[in-house]
């Protein structure tokens, strides 16, 4: 896996030894494909840039996705897992990248977050392939305060998994890529 674009642009995702087993990431085609619609689609970022954008990774596995982020110059990314194996990758990921003073790690169960001191702009949730986790991370973000009307949120999942959306989320964005589904929601 490698960093698609940006000033880290060709940069290697390293998968730790001991989260081989735990960590399934997305590919670096669908990553690219997600990236591509949230700089230029009309669901996206709104014309914005990623530039200053507060972002939250969440089942953060590798950091794929909240180190592409900052590669494209989000301000800050708060990575979450509940692995410890997850953490540890990550955060070895971004010092290799110089990224520290750019992220923060919360060693947690995304379904029963704390409340937030302020929402996020953009949201990745990409938990385990059938885990029913998306639902139950979803209320914990609207609960806490971790989202609000402004937030973006992109949602990965199997293809073949049923996701519910608990109220107030909708899907404003859809698109499947090999066995990934990607959902982009908004607060409704």
């Amino acid at each position: 896996m490698r960093i698609i674009a940006g000033k880290h642009k060709g940069r290697r995702i390293e998968l730790g030894k001991d989260a081989k087993n735990a960590i399934r990431p997305t590919s670096d085609f669908a990553r690219e494909a997600i990236f591509n619609i949230l700089a230029h689609g009309k669901h996206g970022l709104n014309g914005h840039t990623f530039d200053g954008q507060r972002v939250l990774d969440i089942f953060c596995g590798t950091g794929a996705f909240g180190l592409e982020a900052l590669s494209r110059g989000a301000s800050v990314v708060t990575f979450i897992d509940q692995a410890h194996e997850a953490i540890a990758t990550v955060r070895h990921n971004a010092e290799r990248l110089h990224e520290m003073d750019n992220v923060d790690f919360l060693l947690a169960d995304a379904t029963h977050l704390a409340c937030a001191r302020k929402a996020w702009s953009l949201v990745f949730i990409d938990p385990p392939y059938f885990s029913k986790l998306i639902e139950p991370a979803l209320r914990s973000l609207y609960n806490g305060g971790w989202v609000d009307k402004d937030s973006l949120i992109v949602a990965e999942h199997d293809a073949k998994e049923k996701i519910d959306l608990p109220p107030p989320f909708a899907v404003i964005d859809e698109r499947r890529y090999g066995r990934a589904m990607v959902k982009l929601l908004k607060v409704a």
